[in-house]
């Protein structure tokens, strides 16, 4: 989940959000960056702006605001799948399935989530039947698929907001990935010149994932040590295995987007592309902050 996009110059190789064509050859002209970086900023700072209030006011809200990221990233995933592949995940198991995951974790917690999940896949498969033969084992694949990315994943997010510290649990795990991106965003425009993975994401750069490891590292410290009263070597471990599940949960969304042949998931959200293209280093996040502070620091 990158702040903005700038193509790759003859100089850095830049840390960012990869397009659809190979990396782009050494040009002595200065290249524009891709995406409109003041309204990715805007954007980025109305989105953070209703986490926090829903955070603040009554914390309950805040499982609301994963649903509606849930239906959101569940219907733009669909949308991309059908106009890149021509795959037909069976939406509306999917859009339900993903709210009853949601909506049970708060009481039911990790039994609620998993029932929901379960039934989600047994209502997929009976869903697909209508449509016969053709493509069933792809399309059923694609919605198994698609039910784990985007509500499964999403619901260890608001199942961190459970506990009496929860508002703690998520603001730092909040504060991780956007430090991780800041750090690469800035460290990779700058000295970026040995692209991570050029066949997947030529804009994303070793040195910018040194300087993502720093910032989120040091973020991770200082998160769980004073918002949430752990040890300084678990706020590191923490903020170092988050920049990684958001390295790859970019990389993930860049080789799906590949190999559908799109440059965004969506364009719902102005300067940033599709909401996928914001929840892509959320999503994994999720589920190993809710793994490491239950570990860490039980509730």
């Amino acid at each position: 989940m990158d702040i903005t996009s700038a193509p790759t110059g003859p100089e850095p190789v830049e840390e960012n959000r990869v397009t659809t064509g190979d990396a782009a050859a050494p040009s002595s002209a200065p290249k524009k960056p891709g995406r409109n970086l003041p309204a990715a900023i805007a954007v980025g700072v109305l989105l953070g702006a209703a986490v926090l209030v829903s955070l603040l006011t009554v914390r309950q809200i805040f499982v609301g605001v994963v649903a509606v990221a849930v239906a959101g990233g569940t219907y733009e995933l669909a949308g991309a799948l059908k106009r890149g592949g021509d795959i037909r995940v069976s939406l509306w198991p999917l859009l339900i399935g993903g709210q009853a995951m949601v909506w049970l974790s708060w009481p039911y917690g990790r039994d609620g989530q998993f029932a929901a999940f379960l039934v989600t896949i047994l209502a997929c498969l009976v869903w697909r039947l209508r449509d016969g033969a053709n493509g069933y084992v792809r399309d059923v694949s694609a919605s198994i698929l698609t039910a784990a990315y985007v509500p499964l994943f999403a619901t260890f997010a608001a199942m961190l907001v459970v506990a009496e510290d929860g508002v703690a649990r998520v603001v730092s795990f909040l504060i991780v990935v956007v430090c991780n991106d800041v750090g690469g965003y800035t460290t990779g425009a700058k000295l970026g010149r040995h692209p991570m993975a050029p066949n997947i994401s030529p804009k994303k750069s070793w040195e910018g994932f040194v300087g993502s490891v720093i910032l989120g590292t040091a973020a991770g410290t200082l998160a769980v040590m004073f918002l949430l009263d752990g040890q300084w070597w678990q706020g590191a471990l923490f903020g170092a295995a988050l920049v990684c599940t958001a390295t790859i949960g970019d990389l993930v969304e860049s080789l799906i987007k590949r190999d559908l042949g799109l440059k965004d998931m969506g364009t719902l959200l102005p300067g940033h592309g599709g909401l996928m293209d914001r929840l892509d280093s959320l999503l994994p996040s999720a589920v190993v902050s809710w793994l490491l502070l239950r570990l860490f620091i039980p509730a």
